[in-house]
């Protein structure tokens, strides 16, 4: 005989900032300011803490292994995680033709 109910004798919801497993986690807004010359384009996005910088770039059309990749001034490795608003400053190190 099965004992208990899934209907009854549940608590309230979750307290606050408690998230079920299933809850989509919040996203960073990241910058990447793409230079070429004397231009900047830049591209604002939104990513899943934990997204690396490799994953970044493909979003916005950049090659990886084609750039090279600085925060605040100083170069990162395209496996580099984001857990932050950031800002990525990509130059381009090759060009197409």
């Amino acid at each position: 005989m099965h004992r208990g109910s899934s209907k009854g004798g549940r608590g309230g919801p979750p307290p606050p900032g408690s998230l079920p497993l299933s809850a989509s986690p919040g996203s960073l807004p990241v910058v990447l300011e793409v230079t070429r010359g004397g231009s900047v384009e830049r591209h604002r996005l939104r990513v899943v803490p934990g997204t690396m910088v490799r994953a970044a770039l493909l979003r916005v059309g950049q090659a990886p292994e084609g750039c090279a990749v600085l925060i605040d001034d100083v170069p990162v490795p395209l496996d580099t995680v984001l857990d932050r608003p950031t800002r990525l400053t990509v130059v381009p190190t090759f060009s197409g033709g």
